[in-house]
């Protein structure tokens, strides 16, 4: 007879089954911020004006080179592989004075990190200062904050229409003005955008406008947060940037906590309350929609927009300023030690303040030299190093080029009065916008001559050669030693070709090998 056999439940769930299991994806609840009013929006604003400014009207500066290279100032000339930057030519060989500015600016952005936060993102990350354009547009058309929330939630009448219609077709036009601006990098300005208008410009530039204006207009507009929440890779990183005397934007618990709305109500019934009043200023400004009260978080940009409405909360109270500002994770847990007597209690803000309610002096508060620490000086000091190296090799660089190749069939040639003939590939490369003339020279070894195909000069130890701007000429050289003057038959000897610009002292040489027989 077979009997029962009772077995043991065990209390344990999987973490993904399907009552725990939260959605990967869900529908984004739409932010508002309301517009602040203080000395950090003021800072965006004028941070928004000059970037905005720089990348929409540099393409129109001019910068004259004389008559044998192009006006603008800035020009990413790809036809002719030019970089222009005011006074400055890049040739591709020198692409390294390109190179080392990126690292220059990973380097920046890595000091600037460490030392102050996630200013970059707040301040001048091309996302952040087009969605603050873009949030201007839909303000000015739509109102502030709750005037914005009304129309979202109301009914779609004429007037919602209409306010809807022009707030995205002014984002469009922001955003092809966008992306024709990146064009103008790229050729000459004035010249592209007549033929652009006119239908007559590349097919590239009609494709690079089209998707910069979708993207603008996506991210800028659409988007928004939810680009530097989930797309951006920057908030991951970061972290490893900052330590403990990193400036953040901070809620200051330590003297903000307990939080009170009744603070009158709370001191008549002798509970100790905070400076925070609970008031939300700090949420609905935030154009990440976060709670800086939380503590650090992946989604906070550092743009301070926080510290405004709080210190204007804070100057109605009569309170004093900065329960929400920048400080570092040392002053943090200084003062939070001090609040909490080294933890043994819970908050008591009586503890940082002095017999009048103020802040007390005994707080720690941040100072400049607090960023002068190892970590600091380290990436600045490796930042100005490379800009050194860069502006040595910007100052000393060549101006005048010259490349010889030497003929590999045949190595040489023995001429009907014995004497030896080597053929070389002479390559000259003017790096300045204008023409020049120029001597090209031998040296090193004895007797020798040479003579130039297509020149009708006889043969000699020099020859005079047109260079025109910007350009590389290339030369057919044959070289020819007497016989009775190769010392050394069967070995390679050393020859030089000397080049010199009399007019400007610009010079090159070049150290080839000439061969002959046994």
């Amino acid at each position: 007879m077979t009997g029962t056999v009772a077995f043991e439940r065990h209390d344990a769930e999987a973490v993904n089954s399907a009552r725990l299991r939260k959605p990967l994806y869900s529908a984004r609840r739409k932010i508002f911020p309301k517009r602040a009013k203080g000395p950090y929006r003021n800072f965006k604003w004028l941070v928004m004006a000059v970037t905005l400014g720089i990348y929409y009207l540099t393409p129109w500066i001019r910068w004259d080179r004389g008559p044998f290279a192009p006006d603008q100032a800035v020009l990413i000339d790809l036809a002719n592989r030019r970089f222009y930057f005011f006074f400055i030519e890049i040739w591709p060989q020198e692409f390294f004075l390109v190179a080392g500015l990126l690292v220059m600016a990973g380097l920046g952005l890595f000091l600037l990190t460490s030392t102050i936060g996630r200013a970059w993102c707040g301040y001048t990350c091309p996302q952040t200062v087009w969605v603050d354009l873009f949030l201007a547009v839909e303000r000015a058309i739509e109102g502030d904050r709750n005037a914005r929330i009304r129309l979202d939630q109301g009914p779609w009448t004429a007037r919602k229409i209409a306010l809807r219609t022009l707030k995205h077709a002014i984002w469009l036009a922001v955003a092809v003005a966008t992306g024709g601006a990146w064009i103008f990098y790229f050729a000459d300005a004035p010249t592209l955008l007549r033929d652009f208008v006119t239908g007559q410009a590349a097919p590239v530039a009609y494709t690079t406008v089209a998707i910069l204006t979708a993207t603008t207009y996506v991210f800028g507009g659409l988007m928004r947060e939810q680009v530097c929440t989930y797309m951006c890779p920057w908030p991951r990183i970061q972290a490893a940037m900052l330590d403990e005397h990193s400036l953040t934007v901070t809620y200051n618990d330590w003297r903000g906590e307990p939080r009170s709305r009744g603070t009158k109500k709370a001191a008549a019934l002798g509970i100790e309350t905070g400076d925070c009043v609970d008031c939300n200023a700090c949420v609905v400004v935030c154009p990440m929609g976060i709670d800086i009260r939380d503590g650090q978080q992946l989604e906070c940009i550092t743009c301070a927009l926080c510290i405004d409405a709080c210190n204007d909360v804070m100057d109605r109270l009569g309170r004093d300023r900065g329960l929400i500002s920048y400080a570092t994770l040392a002053d943090y847990n200084a003062n939070m030690a001090l609040a909490t007597g080294n933890g043994t209690h819970a908050i008591k803000p009586s503890l940082v303040r002095d017999a009048s309610g103020r802040i007390s002096d005994t707080v720690a508060r941040f100072h400049p030299r607090k960023l002068l620490r190892p970590r600091t000086f380290i990436y600045f000091g490796s930042w100005a190093l490379i800009g050194l190296l860069l502006v040595y090799g910007l100052v000393s660089r060549d101006r005048l080029e010259l490349n010889v190749l030497h003929d590999r069939n045949p190595q040489y040639v023995v001429l009907s009065d014995g004497s030896i003939r080597n053929g070389y590939t002479v390559k000259l490369l003017n790096k300045i916008p204008e023409p020049r003339t120029v001597t090209v020279r031998l040296g090193g070894l004895p007797g020798a001559t040479m003579s130039a195909v297509g020149m009708e000069d006889s043969e000699s130890k020099q020859i005079t050669v047109t260079l025109e701007p910007d350009r590389t000429r290339s030369l057919k050289i044959y070289v020819r030693q007497p016989r009775e003057k190769n010392r050394t038959p069967g070995k390679a000897q050393r020859l030089v070709f000397h080049v010199v610009d009399k007019s400007s002292l610009d010079s090159a040489e070049y150290v080839t090998n000439f061969e002959s027989p046994e």
